[in-house]
């Protein structure tokens, strides 16, 4: 069974394959760090008692990077769907990552500090409660969505493609699921920022209460 044989979904089969391997070419930018320093400094202030992190679907380790330079000692993991990226961390010194759907509970790492960037988006709506749960499941402490985001669903064309990309409330629909999911903080990544442009994306933080 090829790798993109064994995913239920027809999104995840996509991200595994060939558009995922051109994906990970258009994201080999080191220049892209910056801006994603300045985004988990922004968020991390709001948080304490973080010593390991968990990122689903960090494609070439972008913010892996990031965060290896704000927290040097912490412990990163993550789990990649794409073998091309998944080989990519390896090369870029990431050992504690695992070539997998998510949506796959064994898969499953823990860690204090669990996120996603630009993945929700990118998952068939109907497997989010999957996603939701895995997020919740592996975090110790504090959950991170940066995503698109939109008071109700909706679908985007992607590049051309339907049923690729999703918008949605997602921090709102973990907090509904989980009543324990407390919100911590939020904020939003603007593309004309002159000094650290991303895609228009909302970020929110939020933390199981003990």
């Amino acid at each position: 069974m090829s790798n993109t044989e064994r995913y239920k979904t027809e999104q995840e089969t996509f991200w595994a394959g060939e558009f995922g391997n051109k994906y990970v070419e258009r994201s080999s930018n080191a220049t892209f760090v910056p801006a994603r320093i300045n985004m988990f400094s922004d968020i991390l202030k709001h948080t304490s008692g973080v010593k390991s992190f968990l990122e689903f679907g960090p494609n070439v380790g972008l913010n892996l990077m990031a965060l290896q330079q704000l927290m040097p000692h912490a412990d990163l993991h993550a789990i990649e769907i794409n073998k091309k990226a998944y080989q990519a961390l390896q090369n870029s010194g990431f050992q504690n990552v695992v070539n997998g759907s998510f949506l796959e509970s064994k898969f499953v790492d823990f860690a204090d500090f669990v996120f996603t960037s630009g993945v929700l988006i990118h998952i068939n709506p109907d497997e989010l409660p999957r996603a939701y749960q895995a997020l919740y499941k592996a975090s110790n402490r504090y959950v991170m969505v940066n995503e698109y985001y939109n008071p109700v669903p909706v679908e985007v064309d992607y590049r051309g493609n339907k049923e690729r990309l999703f918008k949605r409330d997602f921090a709102g629909e973990m907090m509904d699921r989980y009543p324990d999911l407390n919100l911590v903080a939020y904020g939003f990544i603007y593309q004309r920022d002159p000094n650290f442009s991303q895609d228009d994306t909302n970020w929110f933080l939020l933390e199981k209460r003990s």
